[in-house]
């Protein structure tokens, strides 16, 4: 069988590895000039934004966390967990992290590509062999308007890097985007909680992929996928994995794929009574529900101290509290765009890192500045669909997670936050 070769530590890994160096060099330059510190004054429009938010009845409440050279620089909890039981919002609040699940995920999987037990150009069916079978849906249109779908054979085996960069193949499905998204929406992959992931995977490849492998970026079902091969790989499932690996050494004890202490249940988020809603007919999952799926994609929850720890370690190179998880050079190739120009991958029509980013392993990564900013280059982000996001500037050696649960608000807030956090730097 031909390679297509991706060398996970070449050219482009090198290249983003100057990035993050320099930016990083650039960050502790910054501690002495103000330009890219934070000032209270902008701080402070940044609080007022978010009591608006929860004055106007938007959201119950929120958590926000911004951490520089290492150290928070504020933090603040807003309004209350649940406006059902009152209770304020606290650092221990659990939150539906939904995508924010991707990062965890990747990092986990390049842990294995480091140690040689994963590559980015293995096919996916070297791991869950029903894979080399699957086919490519393509709309066919009749004489008389129908529209049926055609099964086209794969042109090359979908790599594990597609699964990390979305050029899968595997949509979520929506109906209103196509006859493969309709399939995908029929078969309620989103209902799948009582599945394993064996058996998700299996069901996965009873249907068609949406495109080619490695043609074009279209979020969905990728990282499910790897959470499956990490469990062949491992022999283990992917939480069990995740906690010995990752979890309990970096202290994220509240991170999981369900809370299974009732005592904790008091400290779960809820959005507004009204604002329940993710996409056309599904609605917030449950977390006190037990269940079988450990969705690599979408299926974690946790608190603001506990992605704190992730996020840092990814801010510092793969390294946290004198404990390495991962490579500078591995976190660097991470955070660099695996779909630019050069790959001739396209962008579908809900691309939602936006015109000015590309794609990395699971992260939305900045390759030019929005015009009227002067926003960093090289910051590396996510959401998730229930309100979360993260994003991390090496640049100026600063993250910021933003804890909330509002599917319906989560992209106006994400975007108003973030203006107002870069003006509170002066950018």
């Amino acid at each position: 069988m031909k390679r297509w070769r991706i060398d996970p530590f070449g050219r482009r890994a090198f290249a983003a590895a100057l990035v993050l160096l320099f930016g990083a060099i650039g960050a502790k330059a910054g501690e002495e000039r103000a330009a890219h510190d934070l000032s209270p004054e902008g701080l402070a429009k940044v609080s007022d934004y978010i009591r608006n938010e929860i004055a106007t009845g938007k959201i119950p409440g929120a958590i926000l966390l911004l951490q520089q050279h290492g150290k928070p620089v504020y933090y603040e909890n807003f309004g209350v967990r649940d406006v059902a039981t009152e209770l304020s919002m606290s650092a221990d609040t659990i939150f539906r992290l939904y995508s924010m699940s991707k990062p965890i995920t990747a990092v986990m999987a390049m842990m294995l590509v480091e140690e040689g037990k994963l590559r980015l150009d293995d096919p996916v069916s070297k791991y869950i062999p029903a894979f080399a079978d699957m086919k490519v849906g393509v709309e066919k249109h009749g004489e008389d308007g129908k529209v049926a779908l055609a099964l086209e054979p794969l042109k090359r085996p979908i790599m594990v890097e597609d699964l990390m960069r979305q050029t899968a193949g595997l949509p979520y499905g929506y109906y209103g985007g196509g006859e493969v998204n309709k399939v995908y929406a029929d078969a309620h992959l989103s209902h799948s909680d009582d599945l394993t992931n064996a058996e998700f995977a299996a069901k996965v490849t009873t249907l068609p992929l949406a495109e080619q492998p490695g043609t074009l970026w279209d979020y969905g079902h990728g990282i499910d996928i790897l959470g499956r091969v990490i469990e062949v790989i491992t022999g283990k499932s992917l939480f069990q994995f995740e906690k010995e690996r990752l979890l309990g050494p970096l202290g994220m004890n509240d991170t999981a794929f369900y809370v299974a202490d009732p005592t904790k249940w008091p400290r779960i988020a809820e959005p507004m009574p009204n604002d329940r809603a993710i996409g056309q007919v599904t609605q917030v999952r449950d977390p006190r529900k037990p269940l079988k799926l450990q969705s690599g994609g979408g299926g974690m929850v946790g608190t603001v101290g506990d992605y704190a720890r992730f996020a840092q370690m990814l801010l510092n190179g793969g390294l946290y509290e004198g404990r390495r998880y991962l490579k500078p050079d591995t976190i660097a190739l991470m955070a660099s765009d695996h779909i630019g120009p050069e790959t001739g991958i396209a962008r579908d029509q809900n691309y939602y890192p936006g015109p000015n980013s590309g794609y990395g392993l699971s992260f939305a990564v900045r390759t030019s500045v929005p015009e009227g900013t002067s926003w960093p280059l090289g910051e590396y982000r996510w959401d998730g669909v229930g309100g979360t996001f993260f994003f991390i500037d090496p640049e100026d050696d600063l993250l910021g997670i933003l804890l909330v649960q509002t599917p319906s608000q989560r992209g106006r807030i994400q975007q108003e936050l973030k203006t107002l956090i870069y003006r509170a730097m002066g950018r």
